[in-house]
């Protein structure tokens, strides 16, 4: 009788310790796999999304406060600017912000500058032919561009107000013909539009003709035209993102913020310009030359149509 119940007891002795061996061996798989499923939700947060602009720069050129061999500013075209995040010529003034999904358009003074301005710029030159700059459009042919951006940073002059800088432009230039027509040594034309950053608002400046009654060759000379009193948008953008969109037509040119204020030109001076072929700048044309001033414009999305 005493030998049945030592069996008894080894047998219930030995159930209870597998059952808690078997137990703890549960607890323990479960808490290694917690602890694999923790680790993998640490990582995902570690890493981060990487966004880039939605920009297709091959029908652009790019122009940086870099000097180039022959002492003027660096000009990058297609098919090398496509390669601009990897050209140690454009890191410094043209990269991603791929945290943001931004291109930014870095500039500041430096000796770098372009025939008729003292200003240095980190922009592009729309190229409907990539590479050439001798195919552009007039307003008869319409054109359209429309873009997602927003100021990134920018320095203070000495009364603490922000620097402006110019961010959008519609450029003249004349052809070889007209040129040649009026004995000018290069195809520059005034611009016909520029579009500011300006202390957080938006600014429009555009071009009038000083002679109403002027036609054919006299309208082709730079001080046959003359600059308007300027149209600041209501709304003010700040540094917060912002879209501008410029649409231009025979005779008439909008300017479109946030798709809900407008700047209609359409008038005789719009109409007098048609004799003039165009081109679309946008970035960042820096407009001062105050000692240690940048700024930086990020553009998120770019588009241009005709």
């Amino acid at each position: 009788m005493k030998h049945f119940k030592k069996e008894i007891l080894v047998i219930i002795l030995t159930a209870f310790l597998s059952g808690n061996v078997a137990c703890h061996a549960q607890k323990s798989n479960v808490s290694d796999s917690d602890i694999k499923v923790e680790n993998k939700k640490k990582k995902k947060k570690r890493k981060k999304k990487i966004k880039l602009p939605n920009i297709d720069l091959s029908h652009w050129s790019v122009t940086t406060p870099e000097k180039n061999s022959k002492g003027g500013a660096m000009n990058i075209e297609p098919p090398e600017i496509l390669d601009y995040a990897t050209d140690e010529r454009l890191l410094p003034y043209m990269y991603n912000d791929s945290t943001s999904g931004a291109l930014v358009f870095y500039s500041f003074p430096s000796n770098a500058t372009t025939a008729n301005t003292k200003y240095t710029r980190s922009e592009l030159r729309e190229q409907m032919v990539p590479g050439d700059n001798n195919t552009n459009w007039t307003f008869a042919d319409g054109a359209n561009m429309k873009g997602k951006l927003a100021m990134g940073e920018t320095t203070k002059d000495s009364d603490g107000k922000y620097h402006r800088t110019i961010i959008m432009q519609i450029h003249g230039r004349l052809t070889n013909e007209q040129r040649d027509l009026i004995g000018q040594k290069d195809n520059n034309a005034p611009p016909i539009l520029k579009i500011y950053w300006d202390r957080g608002k938006i600014r429009v400046k555009t071009k009038v003709l000083k002679d109403l009654s002027a036609t054919g060759e006299a309208l082709l000379h730079e001080d046959a035209w003359d600059d308007d009193d300027g149209f600041n948008f209501e709304q003010e953008v700040g540094f917060r993102k912002f879209t501008l969109e410029v649409k231009v037509s025979e005779g008439k040119m909008v300017v479109v913020l946030n798709n809900n204020e407008y700047k209609v030109y359409e008038d005789i001076h719009m109409r007098k310009w048609g004799v003039f072929e165009n081109y679309f700048k946008a970035g960042n044309y820096f407009q001062s030359r105050d000692e240690g001033a940048y700024s930086k414009i990020k553009y998120y999305e770019l588009e241009v149509s005709h």
